[in-house]
């Protein structure tokens, strides 16, 4: 891997470890915060496209894992795993990836649009498909109940997708993505 690239993996890496400083927002109802960071995975794999988002958020993983506390509310460790919110954080390359994958799929035409679609089904889709069975199994919570309790996500995390998707097509020029797709 090219020095460039692993640079723009460890920044998108630090960008999420930096939106984990954000407060979560607890919710009544559910034991999953409202955080930022899910945009910072969606940032990843709309930027860097679908091999260096996922390198980067592994690499987050990988860090918390290891028990540095950057996850929102200063948590780390493999206790996180254990947690209500392990499925959500544990699926962050895997969402990464995808997100990058489908862009790339539509690099040469891409448009705002685009970019909003690839995040919605990544960055939401997955993450909250993986986070509600992970939730749902930790908690011994109904599936359907885990299910209706991560939809109060979803407006936050579609104004996030537009916002990602608005930067990242106003950036696309010196995205990595241009080295892959050539």
């Amino acid at each position: 891997m090219k020095i460039k690239n692993m640079l723009y993996a460890a920044m998108f890496a630090a960008i999420v470890a930096v939106l984990g400083l954000m407060p979560p927002i607890p919710l009544p109802f559910i034991p999953v915060p409202i955080t930022l960071q899910t945009m910072g995975v969606m940032l990843a794999g709309s930027f860097l496209g679908k091999r260096l988002g996922f390198v980067s958020m592994l690499l987050i993983v990988v860090i918390v894992l290891l028990g540095v506390p950057i996850l929102s509310g200063g948590r780390g460790g493999m206790a996180v795993l254990a947690g209500p919110t392990g499925g959500f954080f544990i699926v962050w390359p895997f969402a990464a990836f995808l997100i990058g994958f489908l862009v790339e799929k539509s690099w040469k035409n891409i448009n705002i649009a685009k970019y909003i679609v690839a995040n919605i089904i990544g960055g939401i889709v997955l993450v909250y498909l993986v986070g509600a069975i992970y939730l749902s199994y930790i908690t011994k919570m109904p599936i359907d109940k885990a299910f209706l309790a991560t939809m109060a996500f979803i407006p936050g995390d579609i104004l996030k997708a537009i916002v990602v998707s608005v930067l990242c097509y106003k950036l696309k020029e010196i995205s990595p993505i241009n080295e892959v797709i050539r």
